[in-house]
């Protein structure tokens, strides 16, 4: 035949190449990228002498490429890209001397770079990156005089930077960034008067930088950041005027920032983060006034901070962790762009109400720990995009501006150690976002708002160190995730409320210590079996301490010292091994406590105890007997009422409190209220259905909404169902946090079991994302949010548990949302402990289009599978609807590299550039979540941390134009 051209791109082509191609004698195009074809490439393609231009890019090819293919001397164009293709390079390559552009990235190539490539004179491109490849890079690439760009990231390539790479004079791109390469810049990189882009970032790189590079005048990015670079910053930096982006972070860098970098005045970025400068910041940085990202921290900087954000362009700033003095310059009032501000950890001074102004894109403000003084200014109220503000540790003075309290997306604020006076606004009942408040050490008065209760999600609580008095609220009681509560050192009186019992998630501290509180101590506390340090001490506690304390094991550190308490202590390790001086100074307290007296012993006399047993015999013997008649009468009566009496005795219980508790609650209590609120699980209440059961919205007589999960009966039933029941209790028992739903109690009875969860307003996330009008309420931030959240619970279940939990089945339907639509993960009944030194195999488990791929065929549980089921939610959440096609697409394409903006959900509008860069970000972690590899995921820590800080600073191309494999290829 003489066919010469055959196209068949952009399709959905399956199967293999044909063979039989490698007739088409008198072929010189053949295109066949972007379709679906599989198989290895035949070797008979190398028989197409004519060929000029050979494209395959982006299909499922496997298998090693035919050293045949080196007989196409006429070859221009060899694009291999995108596929699954392993073994190495073939040698033979070598003989492509017409060979223009090589592209063989993102495949699974091995092995190392031929030496032969050195002869291809004629080569412009020579992307091999994203591969496996190692080995060093052959010298014989400087022979290579045509080259415009080389790739090589993202391998495994070791040994020296050849010099010989200096003389590619023509060259405007060289990306050898995450490998393994030692030694240091060739000098003779400075001959590169063509560069653009220079990224060496993440290897093994010593030595210094050479100042030759400072001959780049052309270079607009330069990257090597995480070596072990040491030295100073070349003087000779002032040259490149042309940078836009300028990386040197985590290395050992040395020495001053020099002034003649403030030339650089098209720098954008500048991250000098984790080195060990010193000195001052060069006045000089004022005329970088596109500087828009500055990262600063980590080093040992000093002097006063010039008066930066001249042209109002800076968003990210951090120095955080030196040594700058003076005042916090002025200018940074007029920078409204601002995002970000780290600058904790310094000696800064500032008039906080003359140096802030208003930031309406700012989110994070941290300047702790400083020198600030002055007053609060009420205008911190039009910040409202700010979800943490840390200012403790400073001299700041007044009261508090009410208008904080508009500040709804708040979830830190820090205002602790400053000298503040006044009241606690009660505004911050508007704060619902807020889960950490800290407000110690200062001279707040009056007393502590009730209003606080409403603060649902707060965590943590320290109001301690001030001059609060009168008592405690029991709205507190209300703050159900409360972990830490510390109110010690204040002027507070009466007694402890009760409520404070309803805390069952309290676990690190309760110090309501140096106070003036009075009364007994509730049994009701004793509900907190996970708290681990408690102080009453120096109070006006009375009575006895209740022996219920005994079922706190988890108490480890307590102090009951300084109060008027009575009677034996609790027998319980935590008591008995407990110092001396935790039960000082009381009324007559007793025990097996090294200090105190045994609670049997005695200072009566002998004679005066006979004379005493006397009397008390002919006291108790008529008094025993009148009793015992009258013990067998109510005895009798009582059987009868026996079962009235313990509902009646349960409903008085839940009047006092939360009706439920994870430990102790049997579905007794409660169980006819649960019955009466759904009318016999009529399916009209019916919420959802599930593999296990039915879930049932119930609203229960003392006021209170849950949703109960009521499993199909256990008598005569699947084994499965009883294994799911009791992996859920002992999973939601074992686990407490913000983005988990909660576990009130439970039902366990051949005929009928239940598990009583907190009610989840909004429903599940897939069927808000299937209805157009509940997804148009899912803006970007709370997208963002929604992914966040999901983050924090499984990174909290990975690593923060006393064993690894893995939930196995985590997926669109098992996040719910609340009224406020913050997200909860739920339904842990095919979760698992993880088992240190064990091979944790499993049964596959999970939903079809979650499940990690690798799970299919070793069924092996690790963290990296929920890592996986993560990413698919988190697209899930971007794209709005299962990205089971797009993760297709990406892993066997048959079309373009799509654009990030053509498949975010189309139901919204393009997000604002405020938010753009998280909406970048965490897509690009959801791609790192959906690698192939589990081993090349990241881990849900990392991943909630990255999310948490906004992920680091990239320089890419406008919104508009990113596609999936720019992202893809983001070192997250």
């Amino acid at each position: 035949m003489n066919l010469n051209r055959l196209v068949l791109s952009d399709n959905i082509l399956t199967g293999s190449i044909p063979s039989t191609l490698g007739n088409l004698s008198k072929l010189s195009i053949l295109y066949l990228h972007q379709n679906r074809i599989s198989g290895s490439i035949p070797p008979q393609i190398g028989n197409l002498k004519d060929l000029v231009e050979l494209s395959l890019f982006q299909n499922n090819l496997t298998g090693p490429i035919p050293p045949a293919l080196g007989n196409l001397r006429n070859l221009t164009g060899l694009l291999l890209y995108r596929n699954q293709i392993s073994g190495s390079i073939p040698p033979q390559f070598g003989n492509l001397m017409n060979l223009k552009i090589l592209d063989l990235s993102i495949n699974s190539l091995t092995g190392s770079i031929p030496s032969t490539l050195g002869n291809l004179t004629k080569l412009t491109l020579l992307y091999l990156s994203q591969n496996q490849i190692s080995g060093s890079i052959p010298p014989e690439l400087g022979n290579l005089m045509s080259l415009n760009e080389v790739s090589l990231y993202q391998n495994n390539l070791t040994g020296l930077i050849p010099p010989a790479l200096g003389n590619l004079r023509n060259l405007t791109l060289l990306f050898l960034y995450s490998n393994q390469i030692s030694g240091s810049i060739p000098p003779q990189f400075g001959n590169l008067m063509n560069l653009d882009k220079l990224d060496l970032s993440n290897n093994g790189l010593t030595g210094s930088i050479p100042s030759t590079l400072g001959n780049l005048t052309k270079l607009t990015l330069l990257s090597l950041f995480r070596n072990q670079i040491s030295g100073s910053i070349p003087l000779q930096f002032e040259n490149l005027m042309n940078l836009h982006g300028l990386d040197l972070s985590i290395n050992l860098l040395t020495g001053y920032i020099p002034s003649t970098l403030g030339n650089l005045t098209k720098l954008t970025e500048l991250s000098l983060i984790d080195c060990q400068l010193s000195g001052s910041l060069p006045q000089e940085m004022t005329n970088m006034t596109n500087l828009s990202k500055l990262y600063l921290s980590g080093n040992s900087l000093s002097g006063y901070l010039p008066q930066l954000c001249q042209g109002g362009s800076l968003q990210f700033f951090s120095a955080v962790g030196n040594h700058f003095t003076g005042e916090i310059p002025k200018s940074i009032r007029n920078c409204t762009s601002l995002i970000r501000v780290r600058l904790n950890g310094n000696r800064l001074a500032a008039n906080v109400s003359e140096v802030f102004g208003v930031y309406p894109h700012l989110i994070f403000m941290d300047i702790s720990d400083n020198m600030l003084f002055g007053e609060l200014s009420p205008n911190w109220g039009e910040c409202r995009n700010l979800t943490k503000l840390q200012l403790s540790g400073n001299m700041i003075t007044g009261r508090i501006p009410p208008e904080i309290g508009q500040l709804t997306q708040l979830s830190v604020l820090g205002l602790s150690s400053n000298q503040l006076v006044g009241e606690i606004p009660k505004e911050f009942e508007r704060l619902t976002s807020l889960f950490n408040l800290t407000l110690n050490e200062n001279q707040f008065s009056g007393q502590i708002p009730q209003e606080i209760g409403k603060l649902s999600n707060l965590e943590v609580l320290d109001l301690s160190m001030n001059h609060l008095s009168g008592p405690i609220p029991p709205q507190l009681g209300d703050c159900f995730k409360l972990q830490y509560l510390k109110l010690s050192e204040n002027i507070l009186n009466g007694s402890i409320p009760f409520q404070i019992g309803n805390l069952v998630y309290l676990q690190g501290l309760l110090d309501l210590s140096h106070n003036s509180l009075n009364g007994q101590i509730s049994p009701q506390l004793t509900k907190l079996i996970r708290l681990e340090k408690l102080n009453l001490s120096h109070n006006m506690l009375s009575n006895s301490i209740p022996s219920s304390f005994e079922g706190m094991f988890s108490l480890q550190s307590i102090d009951f010292s300084f109060n008027a308490l009575e009677g034996p202590l609790p027998n319980s390790k935590s008591f008995q091994k407990a110092p001396a001086k935790a039960f000082i100074n009381n009324k007559g307290l007793c025990g097996e406590v090294q200090g105190l007296r045994p609670c049997n012993a005695s200072s009566i006399s002998h004679g005066d105890a006979m004379k005493g047993h006397r009397v008390v015999i002919l006291i108790i013997l008529p008094v025993s007997v009148a009793l015992f008649l009258l013990f067998v009468i109510i005895g009798i009566s009582s059987i009868y009422y026996q079962r009235r009496r313990n509902i009646k005795k349960g409903v008085l219980e839940r009047s006092s409190g939360n009706p439920f508790s994870i430990w102790n609650y049997d579905g007794i209590a409660v169980f006819e209220d649960i019955v009466e609120a759904t009318e016999g699980f009529d399916d009209k209440y019916c919420i959802g259905i599930g593999g296990y059961g039915k879930v049932y919205k119930a609203n229960l007589p003392v006021g209170q909404v849950v949703a109960v999960k009521k499993l199909h009966p256990l008598e005569g039933g699947d084994q499965s169902d009883q294994r799911s029941f009791r992996n859920e209790i002992q999973a939601l028992t074992e686990i407490r946090h913000r983005n988990i739903v909660k576990l009130y109690g439970f039902c366990c009875h051949a005929r009928c079991s239940f598990l009583v969860y907190e009610y989840m307003e909004r429903g599940s996330l897939a069927s808000i994302l299937s209805n157009d009008e509940g997804a148009a309420q899912l803006d970007w931030t709370l997208r963002v949010k929604i992914i966040k959240g999901v983050a924090h619970a499984l990174s909290y279940m990975h690593h923060d548990c006393t064993l690894p939990i893995v939930h196995r089945d985590l997926s669109s339907n098992n996040v719910l949302l609340n009224s406020e639509l913050e997200a909860s993960v739920s339904d842990f009944g095919t979760a698992r402990l993880l088992i240190p030194d064990s091979s944790n195999w499993t049964m596959l488990a999970g939903t079809y289009g979650y499940i990690a791929p690798e799970l299919a065929y070793t069924m092996r549980v690790t963290e990296k599978c929920d890592v996986y089921s993560f990413g698919v939610v988190a697209l899930e959440v971007m794209i709005g609807r299962h990205p089971g096609q797009l993760i297709s697409s990406l892993s066997s394409p048959n079309r373009d590299d799509p654009l990030l903006k053509d498949m975010l959900d189309q139901r919204l509008s393009n997000p604002t550039a405020e938010v753009a860069h998280e909406v970048i970000f965490a897509v690009s972690m959801a791609l790192a979540c959906i690698r192939p590899d589990p081993d090349s995921r990241p881990t849900m820590h990392h991943v909630a941390q990255e999310l948490s800080v906004g992920g680091p600073s990239f320089s890419l191309e406008p919104f508009h134009a990113l596609t999936f494999r720019q992202l893809m290829d983001l070192k997250v």
